[in-house]
């Protein structure tokens, strides 16, 4: 321990004695102040130990600090703190917001104008006017019984799907019957009339103002040479199982089908085709509709009204 009236130490001694402390404390500095453990033996017990005046001691102290700093300097540099990783939250991240449902598609809608593809005419649907002839009526090239004319689109879809039939069957096919005007069409329903009566007349033909084949966009079919012509076993025929696999394909259903009376009011006419355009025929045969009515969601029309 130092005393107040210890004397100043001179000398080579003194000098040898710095150099010890100065040796012993960087050393000891190394092992101790930077890594944070201590080292065997007590700076304070050394210094009291090896120093004998106040001088030596002040010398030593400042020894001791420039040590440390030099120490620390010329030491490992100290690691730099990780960032702490942020706790989660507690609070539940919102789901993510579903997709929207896709549009669901518009249900067809039947038509009253008699110039849309889309017209539905039956025996509570009469063409309006009543003597309404389409203006586009063109003379279909196609073999014919009777010189046909459809409306320009429908005259095309068939010149197309009679050449398809010839090409792939090496058969042939022809029109039978295709646009009537309202006066022909009277003269047609008085003929059923006379032969089969008013009720048997209206299973078969319908009345003036009322017919398809008044609109240019039906056409009944028959086999060339002619077979089971306007008969129901056209169905058997070739031609017959051809059009009620592939009509579909050019824009053309099969309007009255089997079965199909109480909604038609129309006997089973395998030869009776009307055009309704590719998308929309395509269209109902996936939708499994056996009618147009079925189809468009409309009422049956098994009878005229009152």
């Amino acid at each position: 321990m130092l005393t107040k009236d210890a004397a100043p130490e001179r000398g080579p001694t003194a000098a040898k004695r710095l150099r010890r402390v100065q040796s012993y404390t960087v050393g000891n500095l190394r092992a101790s102040s930077c890594t944070g453990r201590p080292a065997a033996g007590s700076y304070t017990r050394t210094v009291s130990q090896l120093l004998r005046t106040r001088a030596a001691a002040a010398a030593a102290l400042a020894l001791v600090v420039a040590g440390c700093v030099t120490a620390c300097a010329g030491g490992e540099p100290t690691p730099t703190p990780k960032p702490s990783t942020p706790a989660a939250s507690s609070t539940p991240l919102a789901p993510p917001s579903p997709a929207p449902a896709p549009a669901a598609p518009a249900a067809p809608v039947a038509s009253t104008d008699p110039n849309n593809l889309s017209v539905i005419v039956n025996k509570l649907r009469p063409l309006a006017p009543a003597d309404y002839a389409p203006a586009d009526v063109v003379e279909v090239p196609v073999p014919f019984a009777n010189q046909p004319f459809l409306r320009k689109e429908a005259a095309d879809a068939t010149v197309a799907m009679f050449a398809a039939f010839e090409a792939q069957s090496g058969l042939k096919m022809q029109a039978q019957s295709a646009y009537r005007s309202y006066q022909t069409q009277v003269s047609v329903y008085a003929g059923w009339v006379a032969s089969k009566g008013q009720a048997g007349a209206d299973l078969t033909s319908a009345r003036p103002g009322f017919s398809e084949h008044q609109t240019g966009l039906a056409i009944d079919i028959s086999a060339l040479p002619a077979a089971c012509t306007l008969q129901r076993c056209f169905a058997d025929t070739p031609q017959g199982q051809w059009l009620a696999a592939n009509a579909v394909d050019y824009g053309f259903v099969l309007r009255y089908p089997d079965g199909g009376t109480p909604v038609t009011g129309y006997e089973f006419e395998p030869w009776h085709y009307r055009y309704v355009g590719v998308d929309t025929a395509k269209a109902y045969r996936a939708s499994g509709a056996t009618t147009l009515e079925q189809y468009f969601g409309l009422p049956a029309a098994p009878t005229y009204a009152p």
